[in-house]
C-alpha cells in the first residue's frame, strides 16, 4: 500500500531498473543520490575496469561505506573540540560570575 504523496521513480543502475518508492518531498534526494552512485560506480570501473555486476557494486558499496566512517569520525573529533571550546567558556564565564 502507498502512503500518500509517495512516488515511485525508476532508477537504472548498471543497467537493471530498480522502481523505488519515495516519500513526499524526497524525490529530489532519491536522484541525486542515484547520481552519486552512478558517479562513484564509474570512478570504481575506471579504478578497476575489469571489476563488473555485482563486484563492482560491491567495491562501490565499500568505498561509500569507509567515506562514511570517516566523516562520522570527523564529526565525532569536531563535537569534542566544539564541546571542549563550550566548557572552557562556560568556565571563563563562571570564573567572571564569581570574581563578580
Amino acid at each position: 500500500m502507498s502512503q500518500v504523496g509517495e512516488t515511485i521513480t525508476v532508477i537504472s543502475i548498471l543497467g537493471n531498473d530498480y522502481s523505488i518508492k519515495a516519500p513526499a518531498g524526497k524525490q529530489q534526494a532519491l536522484s541525486e543520490s542515484a547520481l552519486l552512485l552512478k558517479k562513484l560506480l564509474a570512478e570504481t570501473k575506471a579504478a578497476a575496469p575489469t571489476l563488473i555486476g555485482e563486484r563492482l557494486l560491491v567495491l562501490t558499496a565499500l568505498k561509500l561505506c569507509a567515506q562514511q566512517l570517516e566523516q562520522e569520525q570527523r564529526h565525532r573529533l569536531e563535537i569534542q573540540r566544539l564541546e571542549g571550546d563550550l566548557r572552557a567558556r562556560v568556565d571563563d564565564i563562571a570564573g567572571l560570575i564569581r570574581q563578580a
